[in-house]
């Protein structure tokens, strides 16, 4: 099999082919291992660059540098990046031609000074920015073990069934190195452990593939004669009937994307997820992915396998199927684009990537990856990429330390995680990422982000639940589950935001700068100790898309019409005061000839939840309202619920779904069935739609009326503002 690491990409040069007999030779003779070489890229400098004192540097273009190296019998040159032309009217200049090759370094400076005018860079490796295991608590250096010392320790994972868990991952960490593995068919493990005794051993935790809570236990009780056994618990415990039926989840509704109409769903954006693939098996992303590209292996359909289940992971965050069941994205009808460049993703590979999402006109880039060194080429097509109208969301990174690149750099969107208390178990792993302060609600900044001045907006990144390969569901931490939250929300903005259909319009950077712009503005600040570990505060998809919401209101003709239905239900459920009608049938204050009371306007929007006299789920009239509804947080005129003041909202009881409501355990984001085949009481009917989620020309206010009408209800339900629907569906 050829891997990324020897295969040419511009078949410069053809991989020899190995007999089997070549290949079991090969495996029985010992070969001494050495050092490997160092992947470099290799590039001509621009003409203006000045040549070294003395030297005579004549200009090199890239195919000059490809034949230079090709003829070194010292360098293996692997492939070459093409060269791309700068816009026309962007500051950033063009890209060079990039030789990718592998060298000495004793033999890179050779070359730096017989050739001035080349530029040398490492192709270095990236990594995932999920979080491989907990951090590990400072303690003591511990007594000094003898090196002959060793434990072995087998390890049984099965649920209560008895039904035993291959394929997951326990790690066991003690006062030296970790150790790691994975179970069989059997459910077992086996880890041996070389200067840790029973005592010693300071924690295990167990991450089974999918379908499961991961496990994570202190200072455990490890037996080294029998095996030890541990029990996860099934996500469908705490998520009722999932994945039968779909949830939302607390991350999303925390950034308040339930609360939006469905009529806002990303129509016509192209997002773009640079990560391991994206796996066309899964249901929630079968019909939502929809191209991509294999910088790994170079297969046609490569993109479209996942091994190691992280870009599946994502891209559910972004955009998962809207289909009743299992989880659901933000922008379910963006165009999803997934560029494979793990596992062994480098710089180079990325540089190909975004060139991959400058041609194919990508909106948003879901970059959750990280490396500890900056690449001055990388940033030169991040910012190329930026002037082409590209966004890129970043990752901020796991190791708890300084922002990895490229985070760093101020071209892009860099996104941090925060966690809430109440979104998982207790005894799991996330438990172990809690890091105080935690505010009133219950978010906290966990141990693993990364942080500093660069972070730009913190997003839910523990206990993240989405799709993984073939067909199951994973609860995961990290920024990378971070950055996807982010770069959905932002393919919403871009799609039904009117500023990008007028003076954004245009595919460049101030487009991408705006986008920021109104993300980090949309955010609600979270006070956790440390600026730098959450920038602005937590996105909210409604502030974000206030322009749109204001533009969800019926035909002016018919405001009227739907305000009196809504007094009627209001009135009906015990929270308006039946009182004499003026003169037209207008309900109004007692001797006030039938206007309406103050806070209350002909043809008021249903979403102008921002304006004096209404509520945050819609227009109410003031000083009307019968305090202690259903939930007891029905408010006075102009006022706001408990739920929407201060901190961001989310948890149980935040607002009504676009599918689907809220559970009641403290930590499960609520089941939300999909909608009925016979439009079952309490769906919110989406009515004809243009792809920016307007109303199609001519075909009449009534199905959009109707869909308004019923989103504002279950809003106004949710805030406790109205009763429970006699119509609908128990919970």
């Amino acid at each position: 099999m050829v891997t990324s690491n020897d295969k040419p990409k511009d078949g410069s040069e053809e991989p020899r082919p190995a007999s089997p007999r070549g290949r079991q030779a090969s495996r029985q003779a010992p070969q001494p291992v050495e050092p490997r070489p160092r992947r470099y890229m290799v590039a001509a400098l621009p003409q203006s660059h000045p040549a070294a004192p003395g030297a005579a540097a004549p200009a090199l273009d890239g195919d000059t540098v490809r034949r230079l190296l090709e003829d070194d019998p010292e360098v293996r040159v692997l492939r070459r990046l093409r060269g791309t032309a700068g816009n026309p009217g962007a500051q950033a200049p063009g890209f060079p031609a990039v030789v990718v090759a592998e060298m000495t370094a004793e033999h890179v400076e050779a070359l730096r000074r017989q050739y001035p005018q080349l530029y040398f860079e490492r192709d270095r490796l990236l990594t995932y920015s999920d979080v491989p295991r907990p951090p590990r608590r400072r303690r003591p250096a511990p007594a000094v073990v003898p090196p002959g010392v060793e434990s072995t320790f087998a390890f049984l994972v099965r649920d209560a069934d008895g039904t035993p868990l291959p394929g997951a991952s326990v790690l066991v960490t003690g006062h030296g190195w970790p150790a790691q593995t994975s179970t069989g068919a059997d459910g077992r493990a086996v880890v041996t452990m070389v200067g840790e005794t029973p005592e010693s051993i300071s924690g295990v935790t167990v991450r089974p593939r999918s379908g499961y809570w991961s496990v994570h236990i202190d200072r455990p009780a490890l037996s080294t004669t029998r095996d030890n056994l541990i029990e996860p618990m099934r996500l469908s415990e705490t998520f009722d009937g999932f994945p039968g039926k779909q949830v939302f989840g607390w991350g999303q509704q925390a950034m308040n994307l339930d609360r939006l109409p469905p009529t806002l769903r990303g129509a016509g954006i192209r997002i773009a997820v640079v990560d391991s693939g994206a796996d066309l098996r899964h249901p929630d992303l079968r019909d939502r992915v929809r191209a991509g590209v294999d910088l790994v292996g170079g297969e046609p359909d490569g993109w479209s396998v996942d091994a190691a289940y992280h870009g599946s992971h994502c891209a559910a965050v972004v955009s998962g199927a809207d289909d009743g069941r299992g989880v659901v994205g933000f922008a379910v009808e963006a165009e999803v684009h997934a560029c494979k460049i793990f596992p062994g993703g480098r710089f180079s590979d990325l540089i190909e990537a975004l060139d991959y999402c400058i041609e194919q006109r990508i909106d948003v880039v879901n970059l959750s990856l990280a490396g500890r060194h900056h690449s001055p080429l990388v940033a030169a097509k991040i910012e190329q990429a930026r002037e082409a109208g590209v966004a890129c969301v970043v990752a901020a990174g796991n190791d708890g330390g300084p922002v990895g690149f490229p985070g760093t750099l101020p071209g892009v969107l860099t996104v941090a995680a925060v966690g809430k208390a109440d979104a998982f178990p207790p005894g799991t792993a996330h438990e172990a990422e809690i890091r105080g302060p935690v505010t009133g609600d219950g978010y906290f900044s966990p141990r693993f982000t990364c942080h500093g001045p660069e972070i730009d907006v913190c997003a839910p990144g523990v206990a993240v639940l989405s799709a993984v390969p073939p067909d199951g569901y994973a609860a995961l931490d990290g920024t990378s589950m971070a950055a996807p939250h982010v770069a959905g929300l932002a393919a919403l903005v871009l799609a039904h935001h009117g500023d990008f259909r007028g003076p954004f319009s245009g595919r460049d950077a101030r487009r991408v700068d705006h986008l920021f712009h109104i993300i980090r503005s949309s955010c609600v600040p979270l006070n956790l100790g440390d600026l730098h570990r959450t920038g602005a505060g937590m996105p909210n998809a409604l502030r974000a898309l206030a322009p749109a919401l204001a533009q969800i209101t019926p035909e002016p003709v018919e405001a009227d019409a739907l305000l009196g239905q809504l007094t009627a239900e209001m009135t009906g459920a015990g929270l308006l005061v039946p009182e004499a009608c003026g003169p037209g049938g207008d309900s109004g204050r007692a001797g006030q000839g039938g206007q309406a009371g103050p806070g209350v306007s002909s043809g008021m929007a249903p979403q102008a939840a921002y304006g004096g006299g209404a509520t945050p789920n819609g227009p109410v009239p003031a000083g009307r309202l019968v305090p202690g509804g259903p939930r007891r947080r029905a408010a006075a005129a102009g006022g706001v619920p408990a739920a929407d003041q201060g901190g961001a909202s989310g948890g149980p009881g935040t607002g009504a779904k676009r599918r689907g409501t809220a559970a009641g355990r403290p930590y499960a984001p609520g089941p939300g069935g999909g909608r009925a085949p016979d439009g079952a009481a309490g769906d919110v009917p989406a009515g004809p739609r243009t792809a920016n989620g307007t109303p199609v020309a001519g075909a009449g206010p009534a199905a959009y009326e109707q869909a308004a009408m019923a989103w504002l209800r279950e809003e106004m339900r949710a805030a406790g503002l109205l009763g429970e629907d006699p119509a609908g569906p128990a919970e």
